[in-house]
């Protein structure tokens, strides 16, 4: 009898197709993630799961998947698993790194040059016929070339910004819980503790993982050690922000701009203050969203799934401790 992968949306057909091979495999079909009541349905007969970074899955959630034996998450970050609980339980767990490190990096350096250069508010300039003559002080941005950039984060998608901003002869620093001196003379990239870090950088470029430490560690006390003139970028997660405070350093001029492909929650209400501002940037978490990234992530995610259902050790295990007790070892 084949084991049973429920997929929380459908995702490229090349992931699809693989899964089908080996499995009998059922696809919320909606464009919306799965109500919790949905997610307990599909989840409750399944051999595996394959999880989007919209789907909690907990303790409650596992207490009703007692042939579960894998969670593959279609995603870098995995703040959307309780790790600890599929560990304790047995469970798998695993993501996809590294596969949409350089895309996620050319976003991130779209959405600084986008919201230094004011190319949002320009197009929409045009296209609301105000435009009536070139001139000197129309829509005036911010010079990325020689600029200071500071990367709140360091790893895999960090140093692909920096190698895009080298190009640009920007003065980098960066701030990582684990330091990388071995790339700092490589990358002209110099270390720095967090309040420097925001002191003296013309742009802040968010690129570290969800945690206790980063949650809201943006709020109203880091935008007042921030240039006025600075422009905040976050391709990471929306909670390492502080919305409120961000919305009112915006609101007072103690920030000169934001870019942001991710908000907390998601999707941001539309209601939401940070709409009204001129000098934010909001797109719909899309870091990721080139075809060749988000096939290379079904393939990914699909080779995890099947590792994990056949015995073998998945390419991209973030709880070996469960294989290795799995082996007697």
């Amino acid at each position: 009898m084949k084991q049973r992968v429920f997929v929380t949306r459908a995702i490229p057909e090349v992931g699809i197709k693989m899964l089908q091979e080996h499995f009998v495999v059922a696809v919320w079909p909606e464009i919306l993630p799965p109500s919790r009541e949905c997610l307990i349905s599909g989840i409750s007969a399944a051999d595996g799961l394959l999880s989007l970074l919209t789907d909690k899955v907990d303790g409650s959630l596992l207490d009703v998947a007692p042939n579960l034996r894998i969670v593959s998450n279609y995603a870098v970050g995995f703040d959307n698993l309780d790790l600890a609980e599929l560990t304790k339980r047995g469970i798998l767990a695993t993501n996809t790194p590294g596969v949409l490190t350089e895309t996620t990096a050319d976003l991130a350096f779209t959405l600084m040059l986008s919201a230094a250069r004011r190319i949002v508010e320009s197009a929409s300039f045009v296209k609301n016929g105000h435009w009536q003559t070139w001139g000197p002080e129309l829509l005036l941005g911010q010079d990325i070339y020689g600029a200071r950039l500071g990367l709140f984060g360091f790893g895999r998608i960090g140093q692909a910004v920096a190698r895009r901003a080298k190009g640009f002869a920007m003065r980098m620093r960066y701030f990582d819980v684990v330091r990388q001196e071995h790339l700092e003379e490589e990358l002209g990239i110099e270390y720095v503790e967090p309040a420097e870090l925001l002191a003296t950088s013309d742009f802040v470029s968010i690129h570290a993982p969800l945690n206790d430490f980063t949650r809201h560690f943006f709020d109203r006390e880091a935008f007042t050690l921030m240039k006025k003139t600075a422009i905040l970028i976050n391709t990471a997660r929306g909670a390492i922000i502080n919305e409120k405070d961000l919305y009112q350093a915006l609101g007072e001029g103690r920030l000169a701009g934001a870019a942001l492909d991710v908000t907390d929650p998601e999707p941001m209400e539309k209601e939401n203050p940070l709409l009204t501002l001129d000098n934010v940037l909001v797109v719909p978490h899309i870091a990721s969203a080139s075809h060749a990234t988000r096939n290379r992530m079904a393939v990914m995610a699909a080779k995890n799934l099947i590792a994990g259902l056949q015995g073998q050790e998945p390419p991209n295990l973030l709880n070996p401790e469960v294989m290795s007790r799995q082996r007697g070892i």
